[in-house]
């Protein structure tokens, strides 16, 4: 018998200074079987810095055809692929092709620094691409936050994600990587 995703819901209180965007986002997260806190909590951290009306959650994990996030216009167009962890050159080349812009989010500390270091000079031919790379200590602090009903509250300001749930307060910051 195959296991099933874990539902988690949370509702997102975004302040982004940066973007001059407000808004609470009340969300749905499929965790999948495979999916630990971390990965999960990566993937609100990514959705409070991308968010705006058409952002979605995909089948992630489950399916190789889709990001784990994704901006869509209203005639069905990939108009933002967002992907976290350290995709092959393939999976890129597949999202670049399909999409406007493509983001990847590494969260996975030295590996990912060791997948950059390996990979660096083959994406950088791909012109829409943007990668960053998070603080993976700070990530780990948010999983202290992670329960089946989450209310967050996500203010971006000067390039860092503060994070709280009225009992803990993490800061998350990241780099770019591409575009330098």
């Amino acid at each position: 018998m195959a296991l099933k995703a874990t539902v988690f819901k949370a509702t997102l209180n975004i302040a982004d200074m940066d973007r001059h965007y407000y808004e609470e986002h009340s969300l749905t997260i499929a965790r999948h079987p495979s999916e630990n806190d971390l990965r999960m909590m990566t993937r609100l951290a990514v959705f409070a810095l991308n968010a705006e009306p058409q952002l979605n959650f995909t089948k992630g994990l489950s399916t190789d055809d889709e990001p784990d996030l994704w901006v869509k216009d209203y005639s069905n167009h990939i108009v933002h692929w967002i992907e976290l962890g350290q995709p092959d050159e393939k999976r890129i080349r597949q999202a670049s092709g399909r999409s406007d812009r493509v983001s990847i989010y590494c969260y996975s500390g030295q590996a990912a620094e060791i997948w950059w270091e390996q990979n660096r000079s083959t994406l950088q031919r791909f012109a829409e691409l943007r990668v960053f790379n998070f603080d993976h200590e700070a990530l780990q602090q948010l999983t202290d936050m992670a329960q089946r009903n989450m209310q967050l509250h996500c203010t971006i300001q000067d390039g860092e994600l503060m994070v709280s749930d009225g009992e803990h307060s993490v800061t998350v910051t990241w780099q770019q990587w591409f575009p330098a």
